[in-house]
């Protein structure tokens, strides 16, 4: 059996061919590149793939936030502050005269009085018998002058007729005027004593409303006795506001101001009537003295809390959420472009309903988170949802 391959014919003029042998060289360089070529670009595919799904994954990782665009609007400045409650105008009544035993008292604490009313009578036993042995001595000096001006009289009928001369009309004359001066002179002092005694009694020198007593009946009371009623003049009372210089140079007098007492469910409406010229230098405050009509809310000595609004601005307007607070001040969270967290230092002006108004830090367009802002860091990415309205803190 003969095991000897043979060659076509055909294939054998192929390799025989130089020609030949170069295309078939060329197609197997070309089936090569192709080759390498699909192979790089398979690599490069898993590779960018990979990457874009690592971003993919990270962007979901990012946590989401609300934001929103606050803008400006017109904001009320209002400035709270806190004070004692006192008199507006306080009158200490005391002993005018020269004082005694109290006899009676016919007013208390909480009364209201009309301007002359007595308070307090003193025992007046003892000036009330000066005073009628005063007016007894006037009697008796206008008895005297009677007396002298009707001798007067007839020596002036006689003096014609020769039996008076004239050194005794003269004389007679220098006695109806002694005996005149007599009685002008015991009257005065009649009306000295009454006046006295007048002031033994305690009166109310304006109408008012009664804050203190200090006297009570068998009390021995003189000029050194000290203050025995306080009134407050008219009933009228104030809130003597303690502000900071920087509010101080934001109110005015004729502001209208909102009081409310401590422990009272009542606000009251009052006026600052005068603004202290007069900064303290140690606490940096100064008082803003408040008008305020009677109410059995008012007792001075206790404290209330005023809302004074000094004008209208144009602010940003955030819920008290989106403001965070630490040993540096007041900030907030923007957001890019990039959708990075950035921190904005701001100052917060006035506090009401609406939220908090920023009063510098913020041009109103920017994109600032509303909550959850505390636990972002500066420059973190975070998915932003834009909310149109702010929500109530």
């Amino acid at each position: 059996m003969n095991y000897e391959s043979t060659i076509p014919s055909e294939d054998a003029d192929v390799l025989d061919d130089p020609e030949a042998r170069a295309k078939i060289r060329r197609r197997l360089i070309i089936a090569a590149a192709v080759a390498v070529a699909l192979l790089l670009a398979y690599i490069g595919y898993n590779y960018f793939a990979g990457a874009g799904a690592a971003e993919d994954d990270s962007a979901s990782q990012a946590p989401t936030v609300t934001v929103m665009a606050p803008g400006k609007q017109q904001v009320t400045r209002t400035i709270n502050a806190t004070g004692t409650l006192a008199a507006r105008r306080e009158i200490a009544v005391s002993v005018v005269g020269e004082g005694g035993r109290v006899t009676n008292v016919y007013v208390d604490a909480g009364d209201w009085v009309k301007q002359g009313q007595i308070m307090a009578s003193i025992d007046q036993s003892v000036q009330s018998q000066q005073a009628a042995g005063l007016d007894a001595s006037v009697g008796v000096s206008r008895a005297d002058l009677n007396l002298a001006q009707a001798n007067l009289d007839r020596a002036t009928q006689l003096v014609d007729r020769g039996f008076i001369s004239k050194a005794d009309i003269d004389r007679l004359t220098a006695t109806r005027d002694s005996a005149a001066a007599r009685l002008r002179v015991a009257q005065a002092q009649l009306q000295e004593s009454r006046a006295r005694n007048s002031r033994l009694n305690i009166v109310a020198p304006k109408a008012g409303f009664v804050l203190e007593r200090n006297v009570e009946p068998g009390q021995t009371v003189t000029q050194g006795s000290g203050t025995l009623f306080l009134l407050a003049q008219n009933g009228e009372m104030e809130l003597r506001a303690q502000l900071g210089e920087g509010d101080l140079a934001n109110v005015s007098v004729g502001t209208t101001t909102q009081v409310t007492p401590v422990g009272a469910n009542k606000t009251l409406t009052g006026q600052i009537w005068q603004i202290s010229p007069v900064i303290d230098p140690q606490t940096r405050q100064g008082i803003a003295r408040i008008a305020l009509g009677y109410d059995s809310a008012l007792r001075p000595g206790g404290f209330a809390n005023a809302r004074i609004e000094s004008g209208t601005s144009e602010a940003a307007v955030l819920p008290e959420s989106a403001v965070l607070n630490d040993s540096k001040g007041s900030f907030v969270y923007v957001v890019g472009p990039d959708n990075k967290a950035v921190r904005r230092d701001v100052v917060v002006g006035s506090v009401s309903s609406a939220g908090l108004s920023i009063a510098s830090g913020l041009t109103g367009n920017e994109k600032v988170v509303l909550r959850a802002g505390g636990f972002l860091n500066p420059g973190e990415t975070v998915r932003p949802e834009v909310q149109k309205k702010a929500s109530g803190a």
